[in-house]
């Protein structure tokens, strides 16, 4: 018999050091008929969501998983990817979850990194991994016992795939063990809460926040794949007080038409969190008036959790454009390419200290981290100013160098993607005979737009927002989305795809 006050602060909260696989049994121990889980269209209790996750732990050591051992998760979000979790956390394993949308070489890259003991789905069905695998979570056998496989060893919590819009993928590893504490709760999130998750589970903010959701007690209502209209239904359905978006679901929930949006009632929310790409100000001074100032709030960081900002809706009302202060025990300083520290509102590389714990928070595989000393990057630039809030320039590899200036994509992106009709751009560096690099944008607009609006109604667009030396050189339209639900740009593979066109003048 489970004693939840074990395990459970008197608020219902789980104690620091409380093992994430066991949580779930713990408050199934207290309702077992709360809703624990929407997913594929069925609720699951806690008490179903624990003596699942149970059988599919029996399921997995069955294959030889154990404590320490790695289990790739390569599936679409649904039931089995948070049970799957869950069952690796009840052996002590660590669950990598990566995308199922890999092609099979990407996919063989990190299997040999990571060197799994088991996968769970994955691309190309018929491939051998060199290790078991469940070709789609299949479910497993009720025979199996429902028990809790009880206290184990608790190795690393996740392993996750990190690259940002360029370059390789890399693996980043969490060594801390998987039990309650740092890096598993979410700002404001309450215990037992109602949540929504929008995004794809295999990035690393929707799996960090929404599965050890269940273990904090919480209703995650789950999205297969993100749709503006369809949210707002499961807002005004489920009711969550605490809501995960990224820029790219704000702007198109913000761009539904009013009398869409006013159908459906959002005064259940006292706190929307987002992060993972820079925010169009135009979305986020909508959200603001939406909910409230005190229910935004911005956070930017990376999966590696060395460092990491923060504002409130109303500090940005103050602030429009930054991404806030550095958050209490981490240390920022801004380094020009010089290596000397950047004045006040200088743009340079943005870095990290986190002197008590910053070694302990991730650890590469397949990479190595970009350091200055102590100092570590996520490879971003900014700029901070003299009252100490931080804004976000680009990614320091994205940056473009036209005639000997420094032209960030991100800024430019932020002005296209607010003119009407944009639903969404991304900005490359295109050889120039004369400027070295010059600017080029691809802007996404509905397919019956393509053929009917020029790249002159985009410049002229921009008259007013940018700079004459900051507009894109060449513009190309096209119908398919330009960022993922998680709001990120594979901008390498789309710099590609322009080297490889013709034709780019306009």
């Amino acid at each position: 018999m489970i004693d939840p006050s074990r395990y459970l602060e008197a608020d219902g909260s789980p104690k620091v050091g409380a093992p994430l696989g066991l949580l779930p049994g713990v408050y199934a121990a207290l309702e077992p008929d709360r809703p624990a889980l929407t997913a594929g269209g069925r609720i699951y209790s806690r008490a179903w969501v624990a003596a699942l996750a149970n059988r599919r732990a029996r399921q997995l050591e069955a294959l030889g998983v154990g404590a320490h051992d790695v289990v790739i998760i390569a599936l679409p979000n649904g039931a089995a990817f948070y049970l799957t979790t869950l069952a690796c956390w009840k052996l002590g394993a660590t669950p990598a979850h990566v995308s199922w949308r890999l092609t099979a070489p990407e996919f063989a890259e990190i299997v040999d990194w990571a060197r799994p003991k088991l996968v769970v789905g994955g691309p190309d069905a018929g491939r051998d991994w060199g290790a078991p695998t469940l070709r789609d979570g299949e479910d497993a056998d009720p025979g199996l016992s429902a028990e809790s496989p009880g206290e184990r060893d608790w190795g690393p919590w996740k392993m996750s795939t990190s690259g940002g819009s360029t370059g390789r993928p890399k693996l980043v590893l969490d060594p801390n063990p998987a039990v309650w504490g740092d890096g598993k709760t979410s700002l404001n999130r309450k215990p037992g809460a109602t949540v929504i998750n929008p995004g794809p589970l295999y990035h690393s903010a929707p799996f960090g926040m929404m599965i050890p959701g269940l273990c904090e007690g919480c209703h995650v209502v789950d999205m297969p794949r993100f749709d503006a209209e369809l949210w707002l239904q499961l807002v005004d359905q489920h009711r969550p007080e605490w809501i995960y978006l990224v820029p790219t679901m704000m702007a198109r929930i913000a761009r539904l038409p009013e009398e869409v949006r006013g159908k459906y009632d959002v005064s259940s929310i006292k706190t929307l969190l987002h992060m993972a790409a820079p925010c169009p100000p135009w979305a986020k001074a909508f959200w603001i008036d939406y909910i409230g100032p005190d229910a935004v709030w911005e956070i930017y960081g990376g999966t590696e959790r060395f460092g990491s900002t923060m504002i409130s809706g109303r500090e940005w009302l103050q602030k429009p454009g930054s991404v806030g202060k550095v958050r209490a025990g981490i240390e920022m300083r801004i380094f020009g390419e010089d290596g000397a520290e950047a004045a006040v509102d200088d743009v340079g590389e943005i870095f990290f200290r986190r002197p008590s714990a910053e070694s302990g928070t991730y650890r590469y595989v397949g990479a190595e981290p970009r350091r200055r000393g102590e100092w570590i990057t996520f490879g971003d630039l900014g700029r901070v100013d003299a009252d100490g809030y931080l804004y976000i320039a680009d990614r320091r590899t994205d940056m473009i160098v036209s005639g000997g200036a420094n032209l960030y994509p991100a800024e430019i992106e932020s002005a296209i993607d607010s003119l009407p009709g944009v639903l969404g751009s991304v900005v490359v560096g295109l050889p120039h005979a004369d400027l070295g690099l010059a600017p080029h944008a691809v802007v996404q607009v509905a397919p019956e737009r393509l053929g009917t609006v020029e790249a002159a109604t985009i410049l002229q667009g921009l008259k007013d927002r940018l700079a004459i030396t900051k507009h894109p050189r060449s513009v190309e339209f096209t119908a398919e989305t330009i960022r993922d639900d998680a709001g990120k740009i594979r901008r390498s593979a789309w710099r590609d795809r322009c080297l490889a066109a013709e034709d780019r003048s306009v």
